[in-house]
């Protein structure tokens, strides 16, 4: 899954660490979610969406072709 988390959270201006308390989250789940490196849960997708004041689909989507090659 790709995302534009560091993007939006710095149009937002916030730091890591202020996005992480405000889901409440540690700033180091920011950290690896911004490089891909763990996939949220659903409900952590939406509430750093409300935080940052974008829709799922501007933040968070997955290459059609990751999707077809995914183990459903």
């Amino acid at each position: 899954m790709r995302n534009n988390v560091k993007i939006a959270r710095i149009q937002v201006d916030l730091t890591q660490q202020q996005l992480a308390e405000k889901i409440g989250v540690t700033r180091q789940t920011i950290s690896l979610i911004e490089k891909g490196k763990y996939n949220p849960t659903l409900k952590l997708c939406l509430e750093i969406c409300y935080a940052v004041h974008k829709s799922l689909d501007e933040v968070f989507w997955i290459e059609e072709e990751e999707f077809k090659n995914e183990d459903h």
